[in-house]
């Protein structure tokens, strides 16, 4: 399905927000079109939930995979027992604690909602975003709306109207522009259809499926025994490990120049990553390292860029999108990053990049990571 469209930037201030500017927005998702809009993780490309055209158009307007499910946004926090059905408790306790939020929660598909908006499966992944453009579009366009990331498929999350822009001119009909997201990272996903017997009782045992915002931390405090998929934490890509979720086994994040990250104490990677840039040089081939505030002034490269200092993770965050997008904007042909904290914020940090770089992580003293 391909189509061609005029796109229309529509701005909304934040300052002095009317719900009622949303209306034409509004009535395109209810029409089964399509529509880029801001939450306060990444920008959404939004659809129907419940109409296979509109789900068929998101996939084609991203050239996404069809197995990889859709995200299900809702506006109020009752409507996941209409989009999913026997919800378990420890969902609904997940829901009561971080919504409206940046977690996206994964139960048995209710039948109003297809299996092509699900990419195939018998579950539904569902979220109550907190930015109020986001809410007040889905609460008057009278659909639950269907938004992966408003990204081309494989590049990086798009955290601005203009990165929606870039993508998807001409391929969908509208793009709302309410700035800039506050966090830069999607929403954690965490699975609760995982069921496994304890004593002979069934119980739900929650699974990550992708970490975010929402950390593994915050959910034990709700319920002790939610873990990661094995898929998700794993330093390289093993082919032995098989990802529960669909989408985690294609590209993400991937900026166009090649990318390597370096794991070590500070002093050994900024020497190692100064050595492959001078390599690269010698190459022709433009150089960029992604870098901390901490660490900045000690390359030569092309191009340098900060992420922000180590200790501040959320600034990391909100960042890492628009630095990886910034590559291919300056042409980098060679990119080396540093690590960071597996933990915490961190996880998700390291999830993204290592995506983006395809698992092209170097250990320099073991594994172990002090830069």
């Amino acid at each position: 399905m391909s189509e061609s469209y005029k796109t229309e930037l529509l701005k909304v201030d934040r300052g002095n927000f009317d719900p009622v500017c949303l209306l034409p927005a509004a009535k395109l998702l209810s029409e089964g079109e399509l529509v880029a809009f801001p939450t306060e993780t990444v920008y959404g490309l939004g659809g129907n939930a419940e109409d296979t055209t509109a789900s068929a158009r998101i996939y084609a307007a991203k050239g996404r995979p069809s197995d990889n499910p859709l995200i299900v946004h809702i506006s109020e926090k009752e409507e996941l027992l209409k989009v999913g059905r026997d919800v378990p408790e420890v969902a609904l306790k997940f829901a009561e604690k971080f919504w409206p939020g940046p977690l996206t929660i994964i139960v048995k598909r209710a039948e109003i909602i297809p299996k092509t908006t699900t990419g195939g499966l018998d579950t539904v992944a569902v979220r109550l975003p907190s930015d109020e453009i986001a809410r007040s579009l889905i609460r008057l366009s009278g659909v639950y709306v269907a938004a992966p990331s408003a990204n081309k498929s494989g590049r990086p999350s798009t955290t601005r109207a203009e990165h929606c822009m870039e993508d998807l001119d001409g391929k969908i009909p509208m793009v709302i522009d309410g700035g800039p997201v506050k966090i830069g990272l999607e929403s954690t996903i965490v699975d609760c259809t995982n069921e496994i017997s304890e004593n002979g009782v069934k119980k739900v045992k929650p699974m990550i499926l992708r970490p975010g915002y929402i950390t593994l931390e915050k959910l034990r405090e709700i319920e002790p025994a939610t873990e990661y998929d094995p898929a998700v934490i794993a330093r390289v890509k093993n082919e032995n490990i098989k990802a529960k979720a669909p989408g985690m086994k294609y590209r993400h994040y991937a900026p166009k120049g090649e990318f390597v990250i370096y794991e070590g104490d500070s002093e050994q990677v900024i020497a190692k990553i100064n050595e492959e840039v001078a390599k690269m040089r010698a190459l022709g081939k433009k150089t960029a390292v992604l870098a901390t505030e901490e660490s900045k002034d000690f390359y030569d490269a092309d191009i340098v860029v900060s992420l922000g200092r180590r200790k501040d993770e959320e600034e990391i965050a909100t960042k890492l999108f628009d630095v990886l997008r910034g590559f291919d904007e300056m042409g980098a042909e060679a990119i080396f990053g540093e690590c960071f904290e597996f933990r915490g914020i961190g996880q998700a940090i390291m999830n993204r990049l290592l995506k983006a770089a395809g698992y092209n992580i170097v250990s320099l003293n073991g594994g172990k990571n002090e830069v």
